[in-house]
């Protein structure tokens, strides 16, 4: 970036810095949320809540369903089921 760029985009460097900050929160976010162990980990906790009576049988498999498709399209289908 020559001298002349980098003053006339200098008021933009904030703005960029906030897009790579959020893009960074953005893929934790994923990561985290997507992560096959943490997916295993709600399908642990969500059995727990059927067999403790917390939740019915049609909301267990809602969320199952759910979760087993998300941990599908992380691990592929031999490993999720």
């Amino acid at each position: 970036m020559g001298l002349l760029t980098a003053l006339l985009t200098a008021p933009l460097a904030p703005v960029r810095g906030v897009a790579w900050v959020a893009d960074q929160l953005a893929e934790a976010a994923d990561r985290e949320v997507n992560d096959p162990a943490a997916v295993r980990a709600r399908l642990t906790a969500l059995n727990q809540a059927l067999e403790d009576g917390e939740i019915d049988m049609a909301e267990f498999e809602r969320e199952e369903d759910r979760l087993l498709d998300r941990l599908e399209a992380r691990t592929g289908p031999e490993v999720a089921r």
